[in-house]
């Protein structure tokens, strides 16, 4: 009579080498977290890290009550804050648009020069913070409104101009042979076949880079790129807190309302 064994297998999610891995993967990233820990506190002087709350808690009470007097002062810092932002994102975007075409895999002119170098455009416009472009700019052409819509437009480059090629790479190719087939140019091609399709995306782009570009720009005077960032480095040198209050009030309700417009205007085109 031949005996029939019946042998059990317990299933399991990892094999022995697989979490051996798994738990050598989570020994490597808490030695890396200890090693960067040690890295980062190494020159911090700890007691004014414990002595922060009561610092924090100084400050707070020097800023109350907003000194709301001199709120008058500040509508032309703000005025030309939005200016900033505005013209800049206006400025990015004329950039921005041939940048995109060329980048784009459908409709670049030469995809071994002209889109290698578009894409270098995108990633160097994209590398560089706003506020590091004020301050180079600040240094060329001088302290201005002029140099922070110039950061501005800069900055706003590489945003813009990577989500407009990759909506760009998005059309639908049936309509361009459509259009193709008719024995449309390719100017006609691009005008009836492309550029209807990327409109609702560039327009919610570009009202999407204004909203960014207007939190930007209330930070760039600190550098001297004009705006309402003068008037914050100026109370912030003279430990004028109650009038930081006001400003920081201020750019918050500029920013809510920036994003209010911003979201509606989108909703409105999408």
């Amino acid at each position: 009579m031949t005996e029939i064994s019946h042998y059990s297998q317990v299933w399991s999610y990892r094999t022995p080498r697989g979490r051996l891995a798994l738990w050598g993967a989570w020994l490597a990233l808490v030695a890396l977290f200890v090693f960067c820990w040690q890295v980062m506190t190494k020159d911090t002087i700890w007691f004014f890290v414990t002595d922060a709350p009561r610092q924090a808690a100084d400050i707070g009470n020097r800023m109350m009550p907003p000194r709301w007097s001199y709120l008058p002062e500040l509508w032309a810092p703000l005025w030309d804050t939005i200016n900033i932002a505005t013209l800049g994102t206006i400025g990015g975007v004329i950039m921005a648009v041939p940048v995109a075409f060329m980048a784009a895999r459908n409709t670049t002119p030469s995809a071994r020069i002209l889109r290698p170098l578009a894409l270098f455009i995108i990633v160097a416009s994209r590398s560089i913070n706003s506020l590091i472009w004020a301050l180079l700019l600040v240094a060329i052409i001088g302290p201005g409104l002029l140099a922070g819509i110039v950061a501005i437009a800069l900055r706003s480059i590489g945003f813009v101009g990577k989500l407009l090629y990759e909506a760009i790479e998005e059309t639908d190719a049936n309509q361009i042979e459509a259009i193709t087939a008719t024995g449309a140019s390719g100017a006609q091609v691009l005008s009836y076949g492309i550029v209807p399709q990327i409109m609702p995306a560039f327009w919610g782009i570009t009202v999407f880079r204004w909203d960014i570009n207007i939190r930007e720009s209330t930070i760039l005077g600190l550098v001297g790129a004009g705006g309402i960032g003068l008037k914050l480095q100026a109370s912030l040198n003279t430990l004028a807190w109650s009038q930081v209050t006001v400003i920081l009030l201020l750019i918050l309700a500029t920013v809510v309302l920036s994003e209010w417009v911003s979201a509606r205007v989108r909703h409105a085109i999408i």
